[in-house]
């Protein structure tokens, strides 16, 4: 059986208008991972990832580096719960 986990990223840096979310999404549907990805009111991104164990650790670091015009300089990892059957792009909360 294979091991999955959930993750909520916190991610800070020059994230927002360099299409972060689109650059997640694009990499969660490569990696086969459910949850979702939106943009905070105070410029960073929020996502929480879930899927299998190696997944989830390649997609975290993934947001560690961004797309290319992102200057990522922190990535808060936390335990997250919840069952997700796709991955979304959420509004701006």
């Amino acid at each position: 059986m294979i091991e999955s986990k959930t993750r909520h990223l916190a991610i800070r840096g020059r994230v927002q208008g360099v299409g972060f979310r689109n650059y997640i999404a694009y990499k969660a549907q490569q990696f086969g991972i459910c949850g979702w990805v939106r943009n905070r009111a105070d410029g960073s991104v929020e996502a929480v990832v879930h899927g299998p164990a190696t997944a989830v650790d390649a997609i975290i670091a993934c947001a560690q580096r961004g797309p290319r015009a992102a200057q990522v300089t922190a990535v808060t990892v936390s335990d997250a719960v919840g069952s997700y059957a796709t991955f979304e792009l959420r509004s701006t909360e």
